[in-house]
């Protein structure tokens, strides 16, 4: 940073020659820039200047340069600002109780806890001040970068996280394994003869029967697979019991359980009576 900064202006109209304008200073239009932002930004340029840690800086020595800087600064005709004397007064109040023996109870700060207090404060102006360099650094919108004329949404990312235990694994494995590996069970049609195609062959036939007749010759003829053949004798035997409830037909059955039935029409003498 440069020496204190001083923007002067003067409006009012001015009678002397331009010779003696010009030589006069306080008459001239002056313009600074770069300055120092208060007598603790001063103090933080001259202790920087001291090229050690600010924990470490001489007190003693910072205030001689701080009245130097004052010194310096009246000499060049610039206005100072009243926390440039107050602070450069202070300074000075410092110096004196850092060179004085301490006093015994003595109610106000000593001069070391000034002296921290006065480090710790330039000590925080410096973080301030790195933190808005690093924050000027950063890209600026219209400056480092510039959008484009279509404005873009904010981009979206999506994470699926899943949150299950090992027996949740395994339950959706099996029953997935399950629904791949079902298979619905088709059975072939085949032809059977149903009770109602027996009774009317029954009902056909049986008139026309003049005794006892063995059940097997109701059968239906030219049967060659067991499972129709099975079916067609269930049937005729449903058949048969449906027409002696009818009282229609008679049945009988002389021997066990597996001897010969014998079917007649009902009401019909047999010719063994």
């Amino acid at each position: 940073m440069s020496d204190l900064s001083d923007v002067s202006t003067d409006f009012e109209e001015d009678d002397r020659p331009l010779s003696e304008r010009l030589a006069d200073p306080n008459s001239l239009f002056v313009l600074t820039l770069g300055g120092f932002e208060g007598p603790i930004d001063v103090l933080l340029v001259l202790a920087r200047d001291q090229k050690v840690d600010l924990m470490h800086i001489s007190i003693l020595a910072l205030a001689d340069q701080y009245l130097r800087f004052i010194e310096t600064a009246r000499s060049s005709q610039l206005e100072l600002a009243a926390d440039y004397l107050v602070m450069a007064a202070w300074l000075a109040f410092l110096k004196s109780k850092l060179l004085l023996p301490k006093e015994e109870n003595d109610d106000q700060p000593s001069a070391e806890e000034m002296a921290e207090a006065l480090k710790f404060q330039m000590m925080r102006l410096e973080a301030m001040q790195e933190a808005g360099r690093k924050l000027f650094a950063l890209p600026r919108r219209r400056i480092d970068f510039f959008p484009r004329g279509a404005p873009e949404g904010l981009p979206v990312t999506l994470r699926t996280v899943y949150d299950v235990s090992l027996y949740d694994l395994l339950k959706a494995y099996g029953r997935q394994h399950n629904e791949k590996n079902v298979t619905a069970l088709e059975i072939e049609p085949f032809d059977l003869y149903s009770i109602d195609d027996a009774i009317a062959r029954l009902r056909e036939i049986l008139p026309g029967v003049p005794d006892w007749t063995e059940l097997a010759m109701f059968l239906p003829q030219g049967v060659r697979q067991p499972l129709m053949r099975r079916s067609a004798v269930s049937t005729t035997l449903i058949a048969v019991l449906e027409l002696v409830r009818q009282g229609k037909a008679d049945i009988r059955q002389d021997g066990g359980a597996y001897s010969p039935i014998y079917l007649k029409p009902a009401n019909r003498p047999s010719a063994n009576d």
